[in-house]
């Protein structure tokens, strides 16, 4: 009887030690697909911030005069640069945001200066400013993606009990610019 009772016990005890390092090992994995997912981010943050000096030198050298736009542009580059090191998700959206509403008139500045708009240079940067955004909204929706998942697994049962040993907390949301 005692034998059979350490036994139950013992395998109990097992059970519970499998199931906790199986926990912790999902929270950890899903913690660091969210590390990546941002990383991700700020690759593609850093890639379109590398465009902005090349499209403020070729609209300068269009659009001289423009120098408030091209100076707004350029402080909102220098923002989101710093952004991308080591801040909050909410400072890497804000920074973006700024950046995207300094390049808007910028951009636009090409219905303004003909000869602007039919610069290869110009039109070239615009479809890499294109692409970069595309990549940039893929990393956001699979940083989201990751965070949901993150954020369900430390929110239920069992795995809500094994989130703070795990050193494992909630994360933020990406917020869209716009």
């Amino acid at each position: 009887m005692v034998t059979s009772l350490l036994t139950i016990a013992l395998l109990l005890a097992v059970l519970v030690f499998v199931g906790f390092v199986v926990g912790y090992n999902k929270l950890r994995s899903a913690d660091v697909r969210v590390a990546e997912a941002l990383s991700g981010i700020d690759v593609e943050l850093t890639r379109r911030a590398s465009l902005i000096p090349s499209l403020v030198h070729t609209v300068q050298t269009f659009a001289a005069h423009e120098k408030g736009i091209l100076d707004h542009v350029t402080d909102a580059r220098a923002a989101l640069t710093s952004a991308t090191t080591g801040s909050s998700v909410a400072q890497r959206s804000a920074a973006e945001s700024e950046l995207d509403s300094a390049l808007a008139p910028l951009l636009a500045l090409g219905q303004n200066y003909p000869q602007l708009n039919s610069s290869n240079n110009f039109l070239n940067l615009q479809q890499n400013l294109t692409d970069s955004e595309n990549k940039l909204a893929f990393a956001r929706q699979y940083y989201n993606d990751s965070v949901a998942t993150l954020n369900r697994l430390i929110t239920t049962i069992p795995w809500m009990f094994v989130a703070p040993l795990a050193g494992v907390a909630e994360r933020e949301y990406y917020q869209t610019p716009r």
